[in-house]
């Protein structure tokens, strides 16, 4: 049986952690900051904040201000955590800060919560 995520959610799950992340830095985020912080093309995200504001993961301002609803924030906290995680754990066995944080991004979304929780209760807090 096949329990992988499709692109389709792995790569919402990215748009998720991004605004986080640009909210986090920025206060307000808009499509552009998203495209400019992704390098993807507006036409890219604006299709992606469609399918976010379908899920109701956002919602988004008429001035264009993006906000992450409840069930978003707590999908990107939790993708950003195991980012944060898995990442530094590869920097701290000697792989590069580069591959640990791509690495850490293909590892993020594939990884089930059973190996994740495990892994977080086996590493010392990093």
């Amino acid at each position: 049986m096949n329990h992988m995520k499709h692109r389709s959610d792995e790569s919402l799950e990215d748009y998720l952690e991004t605004i986080l992340y640009l909210q986090n830095k920025l206060g307000q985020v808009r499509s552009i900051d998203i495209a400019n912080e992704m390098n993807f093309s507006k036409p890219s995200v604006s299709v992606a904040m469609k399918n976010l504001r379908e899920k109701e993961y956002i919602t988004m301002a008429p001035d264009g201000y993006i906000s992450l609803t409840e069930n978003g924030r707590k999908r990107a906290e939790s993708v950003m955590e195991r980012h944060t995680l898995l990442s530094n754990w590869l920097i701290s066995l000697g792989v590069s800060k580069e591959t640990a944080l791509t690495d850490a991004c293909r590892i993020e979304h594939d990884l089930s919560e059973e190996s994740f929780e495990a892994i977080k209760k086996k590493l010392p807090s990093l």
